[in-house]
């Protein structure tokens, strides 16, 4: 089978290698690429972005040759609105759209009003700290290290508010599939997650999964086999087509 390319977007405050283990835990037809956001891992001397938009088309632009084959977008959290946007972006600049995109824990763009309130104002360190510890998915020791914090909270803080700035545009909906995932403990609710099904004329999907925000953490496996068994649909279809 034709390879075919996951694109992964992280979330607020990591880097794209959070995804570095997945490579060895999906099928070899399933290529995943991290892709790294200015300010953070090999890109720590870049400037970081506030506006989802802008660097939704700066990825898109530096992603466009790995578009010779299939891929697909799979974003969780902040990850999964980069992931949509990037989705559009391809299209703004003449490329296929994806065979299919996995948006993950987080509310829908046009439900986001409540979901992102506070989030476009700066917060102290104290502030994002204690953000960190709601989620849960950040520990204590980790939270206590003044050096480690320092390099991750000016991250986190301009995350936050490219989220908290983000606002929904009227445009020609996506065409490719959307698989939703949502933590059944995480703050987005069932309404919030089903309202990516308006970002597609595609089919649409929604998988709830023990957990909280962290549940792409705590049930890895699960998330993989949702990620492996809806590509392996469309890839299938994809390659089917192309020996018609």
């Amino acid at each position: 089978m034709t390879p075919l390319t996951l694109l992964c977007l992280p979330y607020s405050g990591a880097s794209a290698m959070v995804y570095n283990r997945w490579r060895n835990k999906l099928p070899q037809w399933l290529k995943v690429h991290p892709v790294e956001l200015p300010g953070r891992g090999a890109r720590f001397g870049e400037p970081l972005q506030t506006d989802m938009r802008r660097l939704a088309m700066q990825l898109a632009q530096e992603q466009m040759p790995m578009l010779k084959a299939p891929y697909a977008l799979f974003g969780h959290s902040l990850g999964a609105l980069l992931a949509c946007e990037m989705a559009h972006a391809f299209r703004s600049l003449g490329c296929p759209e994806p065979a299919a995109l996995f948006a993950s824990g987080t509310a829908a763009p046009t439900m986001r009003f409540d979901y992102d309130r506070g989030l476009a104002q700066p917060k102290t360190d104290a502030e994002l700290i204690e953000q960190l510890r709601t989620l849960n998915g950040t520990s204590e020791e980790v939270l206590a290290n003044e050096e480690l914090m320092s390099l991750t909270l000016p991250i986190l803080r301009a995350d936050f508010q490219l989220c908290g700035r983000f606002e929904p545009q009227q445009r020609p909906l996506l065409k490719c599939p959307v698989h939703v995932l949502g933590g059944k403990a995480d703050r987005a609710t069932t309404e919030q997650l089903i309202g990516w099904s308006k970002e597609t004329r595609g089919s649409f999907s929604l998988d709830m999964l023990a957990g909280g925000h962290f549940f792409i953490q705590e049930h890895e496996a699960k998330v993989l086999r949702v990620i492996k068994d809806q590509l392996k649909v469309h890839h299938r279809r994809h390659a089917m087509a192309a020996s018609a």
